[in-house]
């Protein structure tokens, strides 16, 4: 008999990739997205006049939270189990908390991002940090085995 998966971890990898998506569509649409998501004046000026950061940063953020999207999917059980599993769970959950709490400490080095933005996309990732957190909490046990047999072994 198979175990359930981890739901919450796989709502974790949904929110990690919609978010992936959101920045390339910032790509795709240029300025008028950056404007709408708040990213700043001066982030969506660079885009509407083709200046490599604005595409260089949102494939960058993308690349990462996709990849955070592949562990969520392997601590759910639902791909195979990836490299530093555990580890690497524990730190997307943090950086998500931490961004979510933590965002007063960003907000002067990013002066051109919009109240609204702070607010909106913190309380995101604080939601995000949470659904992590219970799927960590969940899958815990099987997180800890050593081996990819163990872990193998869990799915069934």
């Amino acid at each position: 008999m198979e175990r359930p998966k981890n739901a919450f971890l796989i709502a974790g990898a949904a929110f990690s990739a919609s978010a992936a998506l959101l920045h390339l569509a910032c790509i795709v649409f240029g300025g008028p997205l950056y404007r709408f998501v708040g990213a700043g004046k001066r982030m969506a000026k660079m885009a509407d006049a083709g200046h490599w950061y604005p595409t260089v940063a949102a494939t960058a953020i993308a690349f990462i939270l996709s990849l955070w999207a592949l562990y969520a999917l392997s601590g759910a059980r639902i791909i195979p189990r990836l490299p530093l599993l555990r580890t690497v769970l524990c730190v997307i959950t943090a950086v998500y908390l931490v961004r979510g709490v933590a965002f007063q400490a960003l907000v002067p080095r990013f002066p051109g991002n919009s109240q609204t933005f702070w607010i909106v996309s913190s309380a995101i990732c604080l939601g995000f940090g949470v659904v992590h957190f219970l799927g960590l909490r969940q899958a815990w046990p099987y997180l800890s085995q050593k081996s990819n047999k163990a872990f193998e072994k869990s799915r069934s």
